[in-house]
């Protein structure tokens, strides 16, 4: 019984972390963006080396580690973080924002059906049906914005196709490849920033106003670096979240932060909240207590099957 406190302990405080630098690490990007129009795709690529050199400060601290492993082990993890990025934005800048949201929730869907046809796992009834309340609470969030073109659906779907694979391979190549998060990410994070440094020039400037090599404030820098900082513990405790439980519950929890993001939003800065909006906050926030009932019984269920075998 201790042990089982202390795991749910454990799993509970990477929760907290994520929850807490995701929600800054969001309203910290709306404030560069809107005061200081910082390119998106370049900050990110300035979140991994910063998230690398993070790493690399632990692990000359001996907080953990590295193992060896052969780069085309995680190549295909490392594309597949660069093409969530590059497809999320195209996906932004065809879409409406309501149809972003809408065909971003498909992910725990397509999550499952990878699992399900690749990697043999099986998903109860129950927790399927946790789904509908879900799905349901983003439409009626975002149906007042969803507008279709082909080209923004072409780049949502993969957005979602890609985004889904990538949070499968996190938790897949700790497992296969007997990492921890960290070990993990030392390795992906390099690779993953150098492949962002070849795309960000088809996307944003490199030079002038707005371009990587603009004539940035050194306040705006620091709120940069800040950012980078915060995003090192946002993508340390995602591998760690999937790693220890699975992409679909990360998933779940990303809906959760969806919510908590939409309500620090009309708190923070009077972002308009209707009441639909309202309604579908509340609709998804009962499918995840939904899926964490279910997920936590059959956990125990299964930890009881355990223990009474002989």
């Amino acid at each position: 019984m201790p042990a089982r406190l202390f795991e749910n302990s454990r799993i509970a405080a990477g929760l907290l972390v994520n929850l807490l630098s995701s929600i800054c690490i969001v309203f910290l990007n709306k404030w560069i963006y809107v005061h200081y129009g910082f390119p998106n795709v370049t900050l990110t690529l300035v979140h991994f080396v910063v998230t690398w050199l993070g790493l690399f400060v632990c692990h000359k601290m001996d907080i953990f580690s590295p193992k060896n492993l052969r780069p085309t082990k995680i190549i295909l993890l490392a594309l597949s973080f660069c093409g969530f990025v590059a497809f999320t934005n195209l996906s932004l800048q065809n879409n409406t924002i309501g149809t972003y949201q809408l065909v971003k929730a498909m992910t725990t869907p397509v999550i499952i059906a990878i699992q399900t046809l690749h990697y043999r796992k099986t998903f109860s009834l129950k927790i399927k049906l946790t789904l509908v309340p879900i799905t349901l609470g983003v439409i009626l969030n975002s149906y007042y914005d969803v507008k279709f073109n082909m080209l923004g659906i072409v780049f949502a779907t993969l957005g979602v196709f890609v985004t889904s694979l990538y949070q499968v391979w996190v938790g897949a190549k700790q497992h296969e490849l007997q990492v921890n998060s960290m070990q993990l990410l030392y390795y992906q994070a390099p690779m993953s920033s150098a492949f962002l440094l070849v795309i960000v020039p088809f996307f944003e400037p490199l030079t002038g106003e707005g371009g990587i090599f603009g004539p940035w404030s050194i306040q705006a820098l620091m709120m940069v670096f800040l950012s980078g900082v915060i995003a090192f513990l946002v993508n340390l405790s995602i591998y760690w979240i999937i790693g220890n439980t699975s992409p679909v519950t990360y998933n779940m929890f990303g809906h959760f932060k969806f919510c908590i993001t939409l309500l620090g939003g009309y708190v923070l800065f009077h972002d308009p909240l209707s009441l639909h909006q309202g309604l579908g906050i509340l609709c998804t926030l009962s499918g995840i207590l939904a899926y964490t009932h279910f997920k936590l019984a059959e956990q125990e269920e299964g930890k009881s099957r355990l223990a009474q075998r002989p």
